[in-house]
């Protein structure tokens, strides 16, 4: 063909098609060669290019000099120096010898130094896939997009479960990070949507989860994680700590993931979300489609699967706290308010991911959003004004120097009021009106309507009294009617006492 040179083979193959008498256009099509080149053989004018790869060196080595004396000897204390560190270590040695076009040809000289005298590399054993084997655990983190939640950004973690035969996969939104409480609902979740349970379970090391903690504290994880394996007849394995490759059958898939996450979100033109659960159920359409495409594969092997148990086994961690005498308990570095009727009492709380479910003796009481600290020298607060707003508007005048006083207010429309109320008014009635309006929010249900009107009445420079913020918003608050009562008259009893019998009248 033109442009390339021909090779030995070429006119060979030319020249047997010609002698069991094809043409030259056929015997040069045949042989991959322009029907000119074919006449030029015949007439002897073209020749194969007979050049070979050339293996020896054509100019002087740059590192004879150095090579062996200086290079070698590091190279085998340490066969993991880079040809970088050793390139830059020669250029500080022997300066102005070795400048920086020479670093690709010791790039080289390294590497086949490596290749015939360096120590053995790690070799990867692929694995033969079978059905009903095994089910694989990971977390992940979405990089290449920021996900938000009506415009505020949503820190969050994906957890990702795999079969690895099949490719069935299932994904939840976890909230705190990698964590015991966070792999054992994801697990539970998707064996559930599964329907059964593979004989083996693999996770990566839950180095994170283990992060911080005591030795006994880490080795009651270990022992959850098996129990809980064990409740679904699942053999618990796990990697090697820094060996992501051990759990290649979904590491390798966390990428497939995201790219389908990340083309779902252009498609979708946004990555602000109404809520949670409008993007878990975002998260859930994509994990559907993925599903679906492996549907023959997945059927295969759910006749491979064992039975799910009754019933799922605990998928939380528990903690037992007092209640104070301001209403609060602290778990995991946070403060949380609960209902003021049960300070004095110790309750069983029981932590999941997103959540903290809370029990006074066998009785769930309230359940409250789950709220993590931002780093492990800071603390954090949950505080929620219903809690405690009965015993504020017994005592007003503790809401000024409360140290609780911002996060009773619930949002940038409270504090934005309580801040202009606090400059227009004295301080004792700026006080009883902000934890009134409080009060008024928590019983009517209304404070979403309740501090949008007040933010048009504080434009106006006007602040309704609590008792029309009352007749406007406290729906429930029954209005005594006015009943007009007629006296009867002396004479009407008369009436009645002629019309009685001797009987009744004594």
């Amino acid at each position: 063909m033109s442009g390339n040179r021909l090779i030995s083979e070429q006119v060979k193959l030319y020249m047997e098609e010609r002698k069991v008498g094809k043409s030259q256009e056929s015997a040069a099509a045949k042989a991959g060669m322009s029907e000119r080149s074919g006449r030029r053989i015949e007439k002897g004018e073209l020749q194969a290019d007979s050049r070979s790869k050339r293996y020896w060196r054509t100019r002087r080595d740059p590192f004879v000099d150095v090579w062996t004396e200086e290079i070698e000897p590091l190279l085998r204390t340490n066969c993991q120096l880079s040809p970088i560190t050793l390139f830059d270590k020669l250029q500080k040695d022997h300066p102005g010898e070795y400048q920086d076009s020479k670093l690709r040809t010791f790039q080289r000289r390294v590497s086949e130094w490596k290749a015939l005298y360096g120590a053995d590399k790690d070799v990867l054993f692929r694995q033969e896939q079978v059905a009903g084997r095994m089910g694989l655990s990971d977390f992940t983190k979405l990089k290449e997009v920021t996900i938000t939640i009506q415009g505020q950004p949503f820190t969050h973690l994906l957890y990702h479960f795999r079969l690895a035969f099949s490719g069935w996969c299932s994904v939840n939104i976890v909230h705190g990070g990698e964590s015991y409480t966070a792999l054992a609902e994801g697990l539970q979740d998707a064996l559930w949507r599964l329907g059964g349970v593979p004989r083996e379970h693999r996770s990566d090391s839950l180095s994170a989860a283990y992060r911080n903690l005591a030795k006994d504290a880490v080795q009651d994880v270990t022992l959850r994680y098996e129990e809980l394996c064990g409740y679904y007849g699942m053999e618990p394995t796990r990697n090697n700590r820094g060996e992501g490759h051990e759990n290649g059958a979904i590491e390798s898939l966390h990428g497939h993931l995201k790219k389908r996450i990340h083309q779902a979100l252009l498609l979708r033109d946004s990555s602000d979300f109404s809520s949670e659960s409008a993007y878990a159920d975002f998260l859930a359409g994509i994990v559907r489609d993925i599903n679906v495409h492996k549907k023959d594969k997945v059927e295969e092997e759910r006749l491979h699967l064992h039975s799910l148990p009754l019933h799922r086994t605990a998928d939380y961690t528990e903690q037992v706290v007092r209640v104070s005498t301001s209403s609060t308990i602290q778990v995991k570095r946070v403060l949380y308010t609960v209902p003021s009727r049960l300070i004095g009492e110790s309750l069983r709380v029981h932590i999941y991911d997103n959540r903290l479910a809370i029990y006074l003796g066998a009785t769930h009481t309230v359940t409250l959003a789950r709220v993590f600290a931002s780093d492990h020298n800071h603390r954090a607060r949950q505080v929620d004004y219903r809690h405690v707003i009965a015993g504020l508007e017994r005592k007003p005048q503790a809401f000024r120097y409360s140290q609780l006083r911002d996060d009773l207010l619930p949002n940038e429309m409270y504090k934005s009021l309580w801040a202009w109320l606090d400059g227009e008014m004295e301080p004792r009635k700026a006080c009883k009106t902000m934890v009134g309006i409080l009060a008024l929010a928590a019983r009517a249900d209304c404070e979403q309507q309740l501090g949008e009107y007040l933010q048009t009445t504080m434009v106006r420079n006007i602040v309704p009294s609590l008792l029309q913020l009352q007749h406007k918003f406290d729906k429930k608050r029954k209005n005594i009617p006015d009943v007009a009562v007629q006296q009867p008259l002396p004479s009407s009893y008369d009436k009645l006492l002629k019309n009685a019998s001797p009987l009744e009248v004594h």
